[in-house]
């Protein structure tokens, strides 16, 4: 083993079929707005079991067009976890709404239900609950709060494509009214950028389609005077979230390969369950007995009071030793952003106990057993 070679925490997974798709599209008439769009969101509902489906750009699109599609804005309050990416919680903004955060569970990092409880108020308006690292948040229970207080429930799914919750598909919205998707290359699957919104709702679906080509409509029955072919007509303001037909073709060769992507990410993250067991030093989270999760991250929680190195210089030791890591997430709440709205250290526990502890391990399809191994003894080596 080359102790010069690199690891970083993820990595796209490109196939020479993967290559051939996106080079038959570029040779075809259409490299934006033709077919491979809608085959491509055909392909994501026959693989979650959703009716409907609208691809974007990026994940971010997605989340901010399912806020407005909700109609979210001054004075709604929507609820998420600190415990994310910005684009969780910035969708909310966009439309100027309020962001909330409910804590998470100690166990998974997913957003806690009880919590999500106390957040609730008169303004709430929706949940976002993300599916962090690739398990899915306990969705039935979210569900039945939300139906309980007239809310809507958007899941953050960026992690999550190829998931299962219950024996179902994540995003196939029996527990929400809309699921986004993300298709950023250090995910399972990878469009180079590009996100989606699945749904089973025909409204929202409707809008959706319209929200991301700059609220423009070509369909007959919706418009107020038709001039023509060519006519079409502006409803409301919209955006220009499309996704090219290149990353389209890009998306539909990844999903195919979907199901043994996830097989290969449970694997690596079997054996570094089974290596770091049986020491204190490390622990990773659990996997509930509802979940088959597609994981996009393995985060290795480590107990710096039971070790000499600090994660500032943990994280250079394993850098000069080929480890390129990250860590998953600061605390939303704890962005300068942020605590310009009154958010501070303290408001979170279990979120901000949990950024102190962790490290996402390398974890891509591509990735060997010797090299998982290799990686194992980095770290043990190091964590001294």
């Amino acid at each position: 083993m080359n102790s010069k070679k690199k690891y970083s925490y993820g990595k796209q997974s490109i196939s020479w079929g993967d290559i051939w798709e996106v080079v038959k599209t570029l040779r075809s008439p259409w490299l934006t707005q033709g077919p491979k769009v809608s085959e491509f969101e055909q392909a994501i509902c026959d693989y979650t079991g959703a009716k409907y489906c609208v691809a974007v750009c990026n994940g971010t699109a997605a989340l901010h067009l399912a806020m407005l599609a909700l109609g979210v804005s001054s004075g709604d309050e929507v609820i998420t976890s600190p415990n994310t990416f910005l684009a969780s919680a910035n969708c909310v903004l966009y439309v100027g709404g309020t962001v909330k955060f409910a804590d998470i569970q100690k166990d998974t990092a997913n957003i806690d239900p009880e919590k999500i409880k106390e957040q609730i108020t008169s303004k709430t308006k929706a949940i976002i609950p993300v599916h962090f690292a690739g398990q899915s948040c306990d969705m039935e229970s979210i569900y039945e709060i939300a139906k309980n207080h007239d809310l809507f429930v958007i899941e953050d799914a960026a992690h999550a494509i190829g998931s299962l919750y219950k024996n179902h598909k994540v995003g196939s919205c029996k527990y929400s009214d809309m699921t986004t998707f993300s298709f950023h290359p250090v995910k399972t699957v990878t469009t180079g950028e590009g996100g989606a919104i699945t749904t089973n709702n025909k409204d929202l679906y409707e809008k959706l389609l319209m929200l991301r080509s700059h609220g423009i409509t070509r369909d007959k029955d919706k418009m107020t005077q038709n001039d023509g072919p060519w006519y079409y007509e502006q409803h409301f303001i919209g955006f220009n979230y499309r996704l090219p037909d290149i990353n389209a073709a890009l998306g539909i060769s990844q999903l195919k390969k979907l199901d043994k992507f996830r097989q290969r990410r449970r694997e690596i993250v079997d054996i570094y369950r089974k290596e770091f067991a049986g020491d204190q030093r490390f622990d990773l989270l659990k996997e509930k007995d509802f979940s088959k999760a597609s994981f996009h991250l393995c985060p290795l929680l480590i107990d710096f009071n039971k070790i000499k190195i600090n994660k500032k210089d943990l994280f250079e030791e394993l850098k000069n030793n080929g480890l390129h890591l990250q860590v998953h997430y600061i605390p939303v709440h704890l962005q300068p952003y942020y605590r310009n709205f009154g958010f501070e250290l303290g408001n979170y526990l279990i979120a901000e106990q949990y950024y102190q502890k962790v490290i996402s391990l390398p974890l891509y399809p591509n990735l060997k057993d010797r090299d998982v191994f290799h990686i194992i003894k980095i770290i043990k080596r190091i964590v001294l």
